[in-house]
């Protein structure tokens, strides 16, 4: 954000509706100065399949950037989703 790529983000600050009562929360969205919005899911071990499942609904029904940040092992890896 101090360098100017950065918008605007906030710590679960959205709450998307996949379904009639089924929703999905991210972890981080991120607006980028051009405007572009991301959708940043993370997780320290593993993720469920639930979890797996609305990152992927949500990337299908939504106008936004998803990446999946995962620790595997001693790494973090970043997934487009």
């Amino acid at each position: 954000k101090h360098a100017g790529e950065i918008a605007w983000f906030k710590f679960e600050g959205l709450k998307l509706r996949l379904a009639d009562n089924t929703f999905y929360t991210p972890d981080f969205a991120v607006m980028r100065a051009d405007g572009v919005i991301e959708v940043h899911e993370v997780k320290g071990g593993f993720i469920t399949d639930d979890g797996r499942v609305k990152l992927k609904v949500a990337a299908e029904h939504f106008p936004a950037q998803f990446y999946l940040c995962q620790k595997v092992k001693k790494a973090w890896t970043v997934e487009v989703v």
